[in-house]
């Protein structure tokens, strides 16, 4: 959500847009990754002296300036607890602090992980996630997981060789239960409206299970091949988004990025991510049982990356590139609370304009439109008389522009007594 300052104009006449710089983060792009820009010119009317609001028709012309933030991201591990799985923990536990949440933090990213996984010693294979993360030193492992809010919460249930998606989708709503009880309404309770959902799956094995979600089985067996792995990964997504379009998106636009360290073979170097554009991988690495090829049809289809699972004296450098990839996924929000009004005043909606400020180049002013069914190019709607959406055009160039300047310009008329 953007946030809005007023700057009100002096007397009725002329226009007062605020100053000030705003810093936000490029747009995401393929595989997670993205860069700041410049934006972009939508063809749009340029202007210099204010907004075409007549100040003789109104009390004021008047500007408030909105604050370009990052949206939030939640990032919901899921971590194999099968008997091959102990060395690929420790690996976890060595890195999600220093190579993971300590660069998403110091990158201003309002983050949350949600832990997907067994808790316990890793000689269990169940996994204990220390401070500063988590609550907890780990040493001893404590009886019970150290959830530490708003930036840890663990959700424990035993995860099997094929039961993954399964699971994580059994367990969103509580059908399976978390050991500690922290979370009666299942994972979902700690999930954020706003957020940027982010999946890591972490196992050495491939997909079958079954889960039954409102009533409809969903089975999932990816028969580590291509074709079973892209039919177990539209299954499992069409059930995501069905639980949930608000959290996950819908086809069109989804608001997941899928990651994977699983059985594949090695790239070339052995350290290096698949991209979402290269094939899929059936080849296995040397500690692997397979190729997941389910979870590998995800990260294609979602935009997130995949690494080889076995190669676990470099889960720095892994754990690196995925919070890299969830800090340009953490991209400026689109949307933001329509100004409060001066005392004694109300804002005329309908005079309502927003002034795009590129860093290179002059003002633009976007337009507004009745509803997300109108939205054209360089245009913008209000939504139950409260919240300014940008259009995805508009929010596309605002987004690709780290030096963005967004004022909210409009009219006001006085409230009787």
């Amino acid at each position: 959500m953007l946030g809005v300052s007023l700057a009100t104009a002096s007397g009725c006449s002329g226009d007062s847009s605020s100053s000030g710089d705003t810093e936000g983060a490029g747009a995401a792009g393929q595989g997670g990754t993205g860069a700041a820009g410049q934006g972009g010119d939508l063809g749009l009317t340029t202007s210099s002296s204010g907004t075409g609001i007549d100040p003789e028709e109104a009390c004021a012309a008047q500007s408030a300036e909105a604050t370009l933030v990052k949206r939030p991201v939640d990032v919901i591990f899921i971590i194999d607890n099968s008997g091959s799985m102990g060395n690929e923990i420790e690996s976890v536990q060595n890195n999600i602090n220093d190579n993971f949440a300590a660069i998403i933090g110091a990158e201003g990213v309002d983050y949350r992980v949600i832990m997907l996984s067994e808790h316990g010693a890793v000689g269990d294979e169940s996994i204990c996630v220390s401070m500063p993360l988590s609550s907890t030193a780990c040493d001893p492992v404590p009886d019970q997981p150290g959830n530490n809010d708003p930036v840890f919460f663990h959700y424990s249930t035993p995860i099997a060789s094929h039961d993954s998606l399964c699971r994580a989708l059994r367990s969103y709503s509580g059908t399976v239960a978390d050991q500690y009880g922290y979370a009666p309404g299942g994972w979902s309770e700690w999930l954020r409206q706003d957020s940027l959902k982010v999946f890591v799956e972490i196992t050495d094995d491939g997909v079958s299970c079954n889960a039954n979600i409102n009533g409809n089985t969903v089975q999932l067996n990816d028969n580590d091949n291509e074709a079973g792995g892209i039919t177990a990964a539209e299954r499992f997504d069409t059930a995501l988004l069905g639980l949930s379009p608000e959290h996950f998106g819908t086809v069109d636009q989804r608001n997941y990025v899928f990651y994977s360290i699983v059985g594949l073979a090695e790239n070339d170097p052995m350290d290096a991510p698949y991209a979402p554009a290269d094939p899929m991988v059936l080849g296995q690495c040397n500690t692997a049982v397979a190729p997941g090829s389910a979870y590998q049809a995800l990260s294609r289809t979602t935009g997130g990356l995949r690494f080889p699972l076995c190669q676990t004296a470099s889960y720095n450098v892994v754990f690196q590139a995925i919070a890299e990839g969830v800090i340009q996924g953490a991209t400026l929000a689109c949307d933001f609370a329509v100004p409060e009004a001066p005392v004694g005043e109300t804002i005329d909606l309908a005079t309502v304009e927003v002034q795009y400020t590129p860093s290179a180049g002059d003002a633009q002013v976007f337009t507004q439109v009745g509803s997300a069914a109108e939205c054209a190019a360089g245009s913008f709607y209000i939504e139950a008389e409260t919240t300014i959406h940008l259009c995805p055009d508009a929010c596309t160039v605002v987004q690709a522009d780290a030096a963005a300047k967004i004022d909210v310009l409009f009219a006001c008329t006085i409230t009787p007594d």
